[in-house]
């Protein structure tokens, strides 16, 4: 979508070579920075999900700032390296979508995440009202 070029951004880098990514993939946007050898930082924009032009939104992020074609391999000697962030996980976690979670604790802690810290604004109520828990079953192990 986006290619945004920060000349004002010149820090030395480690390897003045290769190219060095940062990715924040989320839900709907792919949001790529690359820092090129020269240390000049440039950013893409890209969806998450466009299966009609890319498999991958970072590898086509990425590719798009090297000024490679789809066809063309990304390799080794052309990036330092790759950081990655998501939110996809967490969202589809608060969103509850996707499989069923299990929560796997220490023994006796079963319920702490149930019980919480009770910090609520009114804590003498008689009618509590609990938030649904993000997990279905609870395994406890014997881990100490």
């Amino acid at each position: 979508m986006t290619t945004n070029p920060d000349t004002s951004a010149s820090s030395p880098v480690a390897d003045d070579t290769r190219w060095q990514f940062w990715i924040d993939r989320g839900g709907t946007f792919t949001d790529v920075v690359g820092r090129r050898p020269d240390g000049r930082l440039v950013t893409h924009k890209l969806l998450s999900d466009n299966p009609e032009h890319y498999k991958d939104a970072a590898v086509a992020g990425i590719r798009h700032l090297l000024d490679l074609r789809a066809d063309e391999p990304v390799t080794p000697d052309m990036v330092a390296c790759v950081k990655m962030g998501t939110t996809v996980a967490t969202n589809a976690l608060l969103e509850r979508k996707g499989e069923p979670t299990l929560l796997v604790t220490t023994r006796g802690f079963r319920d702490a995440l149930r019980i919480a810290y009770q910090n609520r604004p009114r804590l003498f109520d008689r009618h509590i009202v609990l938030p649904e828990l993000l997990y279905q079953v609870v395994v406890e192990a014997d881990e100490r």
